[in-house]
């Protein structure tokens, strides 16, 4: 049975997305099967960040209020023969969703995919609550900045509240030359903030920016220290 982890942060601009197709791209690298599905209802990117949004026809609230199966919704990833996505919905109105209708969905992609990751929405929201609904695991996405911090914690204890008893978070877009200066928050803090394992540290990278904005997860990419990171990401993940 496929494994659900739900991909969330305490405020936009973090690198939620940008973290999950790579993450998704990682482990479809090692031969596992994944989807990603968009759950940022009204703020899809998830398409974007794929370089798939021209192949989107279904999307998830067209699944959870029945219009069509799961298997329409799903647009293969033809770089990887086993990376699937789900968008989102652009406008919010259309959404309309139950736990139940989460809870069969995931059941439904279990006994397909190895790996389910659900780019949740930002913040504490309804949405992020229905979302992590029977997840297995939780990733908090921050930044060493305080604000983003705080509320990653409180991202953190609402998942726990939901019962997603595996919870890792990432610290993203670490900025050495800004961390010396000691006006950011030292990994120190984070740890005694974040109550959970910390799944891995991501240096601030145009790289991984401009790759994004061109369709293409980075982590395809082959030799370099990106790949490598994220590849570790992979490994603890499985």
């Amino acid at each position: 049975m496929g494994k659900v982890i739900i991909i969330a942060s305490g405020k936009g601009g973090v690198g939620k997305t940008v973290f999950a197709v790579n993450t998704g791209a990682a482990l479809a690298k090692k031969g596992r099967k994944v989807v990603l599905i968009d759950m940022n209802v009204g703020l899809r990117n998830l398409d974007l960040c794929m370089g798939l949004e021209s192949k989107v026809i279904f999307d998830i609230a067209d699944v959870l209020s029945g219009v069509c199966k799961p298997k329409r919704a799903l647009v293969r990833d033809k770089r990887f023969p086993c990376l699937y996505i789900m968008a989102a919905p652009q406008k919010t109105e259309k959404f309309q969703a139950r736990s139940e209708n989460v809870k069969a969905l995931y059941e439904n992609l279990r006994e397909s995919f190895d790996e389910i990751i659900v780019d949740g929405p930002a913040g504490v929201r309804g949405d992020l609550r229905l979302a992590s609904f029977r997840a297995d695991m939780g990733i908090v996405v921050t930044t060493l900045d305080h604000v983003a911090l705080r509320d990653a914690d409180m991202v953190n204890s609402l998942m726990r509240e939901e019962d997603v008893r595996e919870r890792a978070y990432v610290i993203n877009k670490v900025n050495m030359n800004l961390m010396r200066t000691g006006c950011l928050p030292s990994f120190e803090d984070v740890s005694r903030t974040i109550k959970s394992q910390l799944l891995g540290i991501i240096q601030y990278d145009e790289n991984i920016h401009l790759a994004s904005n061109c369709g293409y997860p980075i982590a395809f990419s082959h030799g370099n220290y990106i790949e490598e990171n994220f590849g570790r990401i992979a490994e603890r993940i499985i």
